[in-house]
């Protein structure tokens, strides 16, 4: 995995569901993980056969460069986070060398929410958006997105507001933005209960044919921890509670890639085991969030 500008030895490799197809059928390298540390790599191709997207947003190990650079302001090198034009241009030019590739697929600016400041979230998104269609335009990325923990839930963001800024940013409907992605599990079910009703951010994405990334299946581990069998047997009977979990994740309408990570080999076949089952209906999915509604308020 690619941090900022050093190689992770991945433990984990994340690979993605396409509810589609009814299989994990790409790897992925993702770039930019906050808090993550790593050892130095330079030159060579990456180890990955795929590379399907990249984040920009949280510095890592490469601030001071960024910093010494002019791009990355140092109070943002000190907080952690920045989507400032500047340092977005730096940061895909950095990847595309990084990963050896001249086009990358799909760039998500990460966790918007951090830039702290409710009334200029939106200039700084369209200032961003404007870099990176003019990275698409000079064939340096297929397509852009969204990469967010909270900014839909917390009302910071809205994908119809996303589509105006980014036609503002290119000067056309025709733009680049085409991802989001965010929390789908049976904790976050918010996401989830609008989804089932085309209502959300994933119903607007999927209106406009937008791909949504679901991430957090099993919301780092803790629905592993506190589901029990009767509800795994609920959403589909022979399941265990990871698997059955990930499917309902993965048969969210609207939702068309789902992120996954393993640490051993048997681990992913249980998850393929899981995910190659046909998808879980609407009724039941509708029938387990009235189910967790009680401690879930809200």
């Amino acid at each position: 995995m690619l941090v900022g500008d050093r190689w992770q030895r991945p433990d984990t490799l994340v690979q993605i569901f396409d509810p589609g197809c009814r299989g994990m059928c790409e790897s992925c390298i993702q770039t930019d993980q906050p808090g993550a540390g790593g050892r130095a790599e330079s030159g060579g191709r990456h180890p990955f056969e795929y590379v399907k997207w990249t984040k920009v947003g949280f510095p890592a190990p490469g601030a001071a460069a960024a910093v010494a650079a002019g791009v990355l302001p140092p109070e943002d090198a000190e907080r952690g986070h920045s989507l400032a034009a500047g340092y977005v241009h730096w940061q895909v030019e950095r990847n595309r060398a990084a990963l050896g590739r001249a086009c990358l697929d799909t760039v998500f600016l990460h966790n918007p929410e951090r830039t702290g400041d409710r009334a200029v979230l939106p200039i700084v998104l369209r200032e961003a958006f404007a870099v990176l269609e003019e990275a698409a335009a000079a064939g340096h990325l297929s397509a852009y997105g969204i990469a967010t923990w909270s900014g839909f839930t917390e009302g910071l963001i809205t994908v119809e507001e996303l589509d105006r800024l980014a036609t503002e940013a290119a000067g056309s409907p025709d733009h680049r933005l085409r991802a989001v992605q965010l929390p789908v599990s049976l904790v976050e079910t918010n996401a989830l209960e609008l989804a089932l009703d085309g209502r959300g951010p994933i119903g607007a994405a999927a209106e406009r044919g937008w791909q949504v990334f679901a991430s957090a299946p099993l919301h780092g581990g803790e629905l592993v921890r506190a589901a029990t069998g009767d509800l795994a047997a609920l959403l589909r009977p022979g399941l265990s509670v990871a698997q059955a979990c990930l499917l309902a994740a993965a048969s969210c309408p609207g939702v068309t890639k789902v992120l996954l990570s393993a640490s051993a080999p048997a681990h992913w076949e249980a998850v393929r085991a899981a995910l190659d089952q046909a998808a879980i209906p609407p009724w039941t999915l509708r029938k387990v969030c009235d189910v967790l509604a009680p401690q879930h308020p809200g």
